[in-house]
């Protein structure tokens, strides 16, 4: 009976056979890159502050749901051999580094007026966003070892 046990191999969290990371990790992707776009139309609308608050929803957002699918990442590395692989590693900690970065972004876009944006808030989003994108590339590696 342990010898069966051991050998099972450990699948990540689940519902109806699909991946819940699978399912949450695209909203924060897409939510950190909408923030990067609507800093820009921010920038060129010469400060609509719409665009400022379409940065700030979108930047809320992509850390809930980052937030949530960071613990279920982080739950299923800890469950899965497979998943501490040096893709796994580099995908839990860029991930990680992206969700700080952007919630360091979101108290800068929290300011009011110009200075939210036109000098670092711009540029934490795009840190942010290419951090992200550089999780999402090792995302696939990491989750391929698992199944």
């Amino acid at each position: 009976m342990d010898e069966t046990v051991a050998e099972r191999p450990v699948r990540p969290i689940m519902i109806i056979r699909h991946p819940i990371y699978s399912m949450l990790f695209p909203v924060p992707v897409v939510c950190f890159l909408g923030v990067v776009l609507t800093d820009l139309a921010y920038l060129k609308s010469d400060g609509n502050l719409i665009w400022l608050s379409f940065s700030c929803w979108l930047l809320l957002f992509g850390l809930l749901f980052g937030a949530i699918a960071a613990l279920v990442l982080l739950i299923d590395v800890i469950r899965s051999p497979g998943m501490r692989r040096a893709s796994g590693w580099a995908h839990l900690l860029f991930f990680y580094a992206a969700l700080l970065v952007e919630l360091f972004s979101i108290f800068i876009h929290e300011r009011d007026g110009w200075t939210a944006v036109a000098p670092i808030g711009l540029t934490a989003s795009i840190i942010g966003a290419v951090l992200i994108l550089v999780a999402a590339w090792l995302r696939r590696p990491a989750m391929e070892v698992v199944r």
